[in-house]
């Protein structure tokens, strides 16, 4: 199931999508209320004050914001790494979890770019046959290259 076109892939950082807009206080102000709702959000993602007072020294972003929320659609770079092509093997797909790590909080004024690569891959044996997962690395970086976070998704073809 491990093709020439995935090994040629393993471990090969790539540009996903375009970078953010600069995120905006009111950006963060939304989705810290639509997350909290009905409770009110913490003060440190909405009262420059309070923020001031903190380690952080202004306002952060919620470690589940989303700065891609409000993108435009992006150009079609072709088929996705962990989507088999036509005629390879495995063109059912399960998912096989999601793992996040933060690193810097994401603040007013920040642009983010994102990439991807496909970490690792394995075959085993399971309950439909030869099974290929393929663990997917993802990163946010922000304007000063500061990694913000990690997400690796497992994904699971037979």
């Amino acid at each position: 199931m491990i093709t020439a076109r995935l090994r040629a892939v393993q471990g090969v950082w790539r540009a996903e999508g375009t970078p953010s807009f600069p995120i905006e206080r009111s950006d963060i102000r939304r989705w810290a209320i639509a997350t909290y709702w009905p409770q009110e959000p913490p003060r440190l993602f909405w009262d420059e004050a309070y923020a001031k007072q903190t380690r952080w020294n202004g306002i952060i972003a919620p470690d589940d914001f989303n700065p891609f929320a409000w993108s435009l659609p992006a150009p079609d770079r072709g088929p996705q790494l962990h989507h088999a092509l036509p005629g390879e093997p495995g063109q059912r797909m399960l998912n096989g979890g999601v793992e996040f790590s933060f690193h810097q909080p994401m603040r007013p004024g920040d642009v983010i770019t994102k990439r991807v690569r496909l970490e690792d891959m394995e075959e085993r044996e399971g309950r439909f046959g030869l099974m290929l997962y393929l663990r997917l690395e993802r990163e946010l970086r922000n304007q000063r290259r500061e990694l913000v976070r990690t997400r690796i998704d497992t994904v699971i073809r037979y």
